[in-house]
């Protein structure tokens, strides 16, 4: 995750009948939306497209762009494929406290202690390592869900599918996997297509045994990981590279995959449209 996107909230459950309504609008969504359909009546992000990753904050997307990529707590914007970013394997910045109060125990401790991201000491991760954590996380995951699909956004992209590698070894890929497969099947109901984010390691997992759709990878030209995700998901690819890696990455990346998929280049706070620091690039 490259920056403290808005805070989400943590919903309880819709009910049936909002379930039901997100249900339609979502398929009214993307009836007309642009993209491919994956076989289980969803549609995919348009192959190749340029797509615009608004996490710092939504902004009007630039002349060009088919698809952007917002918080769940923004709107979609309007006329274009819309990416709804959920932090579903750790708590979203700023909801660490609401969740100790309403989900405590579904939260991984490792010796009584909380285990949080090094990166995001804030984040703390979600237990998955029990079938009914698993199930009790994708109700109150699954609530995101239904606020993407209830705004109107087309896809998902779940976040720190690779937190079991954070995990002090309490969490496993096959634990990740699982709790992934009861998101997809969610998305997949209110008609959004859901994204494997990173975990290039999965190989074709993510696909076949978590039913994901598309991938969102981040840095993988500059660690030689893009092939990861373009050997499952083919041109079904987003990748996102950071200026401050420089630019020959993003280069590079351009050279080898710019006609074939989706390449984008941004600052790495992924800061909106006129902030000091903004930069968003396409091949």
């Amino acid at each position: 995750m490259p920056s403290t996107p808005g805070t989400a909230v943590v919903r309880p459950p819709l009910s049936n009948c909002w379930r039901a309504a997100a249900s339609l609008l979502a398929a009214a969504v993307l009836l007309t939306a642009c993209g491919d359909d994956d076989g289980d009546g969803v549609r995919l992000p348009p192959e190749g497209a340029r797509v615009d990753y608004q996490l710092g904050g939504a902004y009007p997307p630039p002349d060009g762009v088919e698809a952007v990529i917002r918080d769940v707590t923004a709107e979609p914007a309007p006329d274009r494929y819309g990416i709804c970013y959920v932090n579903a394997f750790q708590t979203q910045p700023g909801t660490l406290e609401q969740w100790r109060r309403d989900h405590d125990d579904l939260l991984l401790r490792d010796g009584g202690e909380l285990v949080t991201d090094p990166d995001w000491p804030d984040e703390a991760l979600l237990d998955t390592s029990t079938e009914a954590n698993r199930e009790a996380l994708a109700e109150v995951v699954g609530a995101d869900l239904e606020r993407c699909a209830r705004a109107g956004f087309a896809a998902v992209e779940p976040d720190n599918l690779d937190s079991w590698t954070r995990s002090h070894g309490l969490l496993d890929d096959a634990d990740n996997l699982a709790f992934a497969a009861l998101l997809a099947e969610r998305a997949h109901d209110l008609g959004l297509a859901i994204a494997q984010k990173n975990a290039p390691d999965l190989g074709a997992a993510g696909r076949d045994t978590a039913h994901l759709d598309f991938a969102i990878a981040e840095e993988c030209e500059v660690h030689d990981e893009c092939a990861a995700y373009t050997d499952v998901y083919g041109r079904h690819v987003i990748e996102i590279e950071y200026t401050d890696n420089g630019r020959d990455a993003f280069a590079a990346a351009c050279a080898a995959r710019g006609e074939e998929i989706s390449v984008l280049l941004r600052d790495r706070d992924v800061l909106p449209a006129g902030a000091d620091g903004y930069v968003a690039q396409w091949c």
